[in-house]
């Protein structure tokens, strides 16, 4: 089946999920994930694979043996696409909406160095600060994970200080409610702003 958005159900079943996680509504409401949240998710990710690649559908069931928070279930639905360790494209849905977005959000000591020689030097810097602004005007947030402190080996009024401390690299895009997430007309939006971020995704590849 092809996409034709995501009804109305998804966002209400995980507002609902957001009151009682727990196993009970789980099991009477799970026929709603399946048709109303997974299946359409399913059909989207399988419009962009052919030109992003393969998508991996995230487990609704939290991991829980060492959290604080032992309610069992996910309150969203999220897919990754990876291109680079930790790096590449990613949608959710939730009660919020939709949200996309694309970085990396982990990183190794080693890989995260090799990103910083990067943005420590002028011309790779500089380009990396360009892309973002970009994504920036065009609607896009930048985040991820900070150091608080200044990393060892850099000085705190480095030009390019705030990138430097991120020890992860995303940026992201809410749709929320906006009706064209309840449309097949999702699909072409979310291609063009994966699309968009190519530029920031090559960065990262080629620099860590």
């Amino acid at each position: 089946m092809s996409f034709t958005g995501f009804p109305a159900a998804a966002l209400d079943f995980y507002d609902d999920l957001e009151m009682d996680n727990t196993k009970s509504f789980w099991t009477e409401h799970k026929h709603v994930y399946e048709e109303s949240v997974r299946a359409p998710m399913t059909e989207l990710l399988a419009e962009l694979e052919e030109e992003f690649g393969a998508a991996k559908l995230f487990r609704p069931y939290r991991d829980v043996r060492f959290a604080k928070d032992k309610t069992p279930y996910k309150t969203h639905q999220g897919a990754f696409i990876d291109v680079a360790p930790a790096t590449g494209w990613y949608i959710q849905v939730s009660a919020p909406g939709v949200r996309v977005a694309a970085g990396f959000y982990d990183a190794s000591s080693e890989r995260l160095a090799r990103v910083r020689t990067a943005i420590d030097e002028d011309r790779r810097g500089k380009q990396l600060e360009k892309l973002l602004a970009k994504l920036t005007k065009a609607g896009w947030t930048v985040g991820g994970d900070k150091l608080k402190t200044t990393p060892r080996g850099y000085d705190a009024d480095h030009p390019r200080i705030d990138l430097l401390r991120h020890k992860s690299l995303t940026v992201s895009k809410n749709y929320g409610f906006e009706p064209i997430i309840h449309t097949p007309d999702l699909a072409a939006a979310v291609r063009s702003d994966w699309k968009a971020t190519q530029a920031l995704i090559t960065w990262i590849t080629d620099n860590s």
